[in-house]
């Protein structure tokens, strides 16, 4: 097997595919950032650099300008730490174990059945290959490395923020995914929890207990990838699930689902008890209900699939009524696009997405994250959640509120961005907004009046084993982001 070294032999900008090597042999899950923080801690050290870290872990390493320099104004550098550790179920390699393997296919780094953490570990690498680049110039650097990025809650990550760490008033967020355009704007966001309670008893003597599986999607973000009509594998489940009550009743033992509030789940769980003269009949149904699902994603997810296998023995499950209100509330909660930006072309205003489901003892946990760049359009959507919670005899509690980032189309770090762009490429960028949450919202709201402007290389599918980034638009980000600096720091 190829070190994480060989694969990317060669590769341009050299320094910065060296770093992000080094960050695929580090455990990195959100929350659990340690071991990262200690490589930077010791990379910043090691090249005589002041570091500081505040209470929620985030990092500022500082770098001094170069000659000449000097007197330019302090610009910051930002990405997260943290990447969303996904990795199909017969992989033998994981992300929170620090096991990514890279694989280069063309013009394209992905990794063996794992996420690949080019979402943010490009951002982190490009900013530490510049800091150590002596043939760049530029003026004093502050590189904000936050932690969290993917699961932040209160006080968390960006959230949590110590605004006396960061001195600059012009910031650049490398954590954006798409080549060719400059983001200047984000969708604002908040978490809803969805808990209801239903009468569970023993199961009834010789009763078989049965799994049934969805698995196989493309999964992805819940924001930038929630208009690409991919299978949401909690409500994929619950539709299989549905129908085949209609026509075969069962109990729930359990439904779990989902790994990341703000990926689009690929595999979801139930376990079924009824009884054994049913078992055929259920098998039917749920094949039945599975070929319909795959028509319905022939052309979107046409790898999703329903299987069912056996359990092991419940002790007890949900009455066949609670089963009942439990399906129909899965069915009904909301999950996918629900408006378009008035303002971007084909970008999606409003959503909502279906990220993880949890059952405890006689509970069930549903969690949303709804989003939308117009911050006055939430309030409907967390109401129709309320009901679908109080109709189903539960509760919805809200978690965090993330606001959004509103455009500054007259924003000087836009402008330069711009004009660099143009001189390097021959053509104007695409400047545009995400229908996502970026740490530039948070950040901003921590530190008034930061100008901000953000921009990557393209990565696809991130947040899920098929992530994968266009090697040579990394050399178009390094060249980018070295003319911005570049630009910023002229005095």
């Amino acid at each position: 097997m190829a070190t994480a070294s060989a694969v990317l032999s060669g590769l341009e900008p050299r320094a910065c595919w060296r770093h992000f090597a080094a960050l695929t042999e580090i455990a990195r899950p959100s929350r659990q950032e340690e071991a990262v923080i200690e490589h930077v801690r010791a990379w910043a050290a090691g090249n005589g650099f002041e570091l500081r870290q505040d209470a929620a872990r985030n990092l500022v390493v500082r770098v001094p300008a170069t000659a000449d320099r000097e007197s330019a104004p302090v610009l910051v550098l930002q990405g997260h730490l943290d990447m969303v550790c996904e990795r199909l179920p017969d992989s033998p390699n994981d992300p929170a174990e620090g096991r990514i393997v890279l694989v280069r296919d063309g013009d394209w780094l992905t990794a063996d059945g794992t996420t690949l953490g080019a979402d943010d570990g490009i951002g982190i690498a490009a900013m530490m290959a510049m800091a150590e680049d002596e043939s760049l110039q530029h003026g004093p650097l502050e590189l904000l490395m936050t932690v969290n990025e993917e699961v932040g809650g209160p006080g968390e990550g960006a959230s949590g923020l110590d605004p006396s760490l960061v001195s600059g008033a012009t910031l650049l967020n490398l954590d954006s995914e798409e080549d060719g355009k400059l983001t200047v704007g984000s969708g604002s966001s908040t978490d809803t929890s969805i808990r209801v309670e239903q009468l569970r008893e023993a199961s009834a003597a010789g009763a078989v207990t049965l799994s049934v599986s969805v698995s196989g999607g493309l999964g992805g973000h819940s924001g930038t990838d929630i208009a690409n009509g991919r299978a949401n594998a909690i409500k994929v489940l619950g539709r299989a699930l549905r129908e085949a009550l209609a026509v075969c009743p069962f109990r729930l033992v359990s439904l779990q689902g989902g790994k990341s509030w703000n990926a689009i789940p690929r595999d979801a769980t139930a376990i079924c008890s009824l009884p054994s003269e049913r078992e055929a009949a259920f098998r039917a149904a749920v094949e039945s209900a599975a070929a319909a699902i795959s028509d319905a994603y022939a052309k979107t997810d046409h790898g999703v699939s329903v299987t069912v296998t056996g359990a092991a023995d419940a002790a007890d499950a949900w009455t066949e009524e609670g089963t009942r209100s439990i399906l129909d509330l899965v069915a009904v909660v909301p999950n996918g696009p629900i408006a378009l930006s008035p303002d971007f072309e084909g970008l999606v205003e409003t959503s909502t997405s279906v990220g993880e489901v949890l059952t405890d003892g006689a509970g069930l946990t549903l969690h949303s994250l709804s989003r939308s760049s117009n911050a006055s359009a939430l309030p409907d959507v967390v109401a129709t959640l309320d009901a679908a919670a109080r109709l189903a005899g539960g509760s919805l509690e809200l978690g965090q509120a993330d606001p959004g980032w509103q455009p500054d189309l007259d924003s000087p770090a836009l402008a330069a961005s711009r004009r660099v762009y143009d001189r390097l490429f021959g053509e104007a960028p695409v400047v545009t907004a995400v229908h996502a949450w970026l740490e530039t919202a948070v950040i901003g709201a921590r530190v008034p009046a930061l100008d901000m402007v953000s921009f990557g290389p393209q990565i696809e599918a991130p947040h899920s084993p098929d992530e994968r980034v266009s090697i040579p638009t990394v050399e178009r980000f390094w060249r980018l982001l070295a003319g911005v600096v570049d630009e910023l720091s002229a005095t």
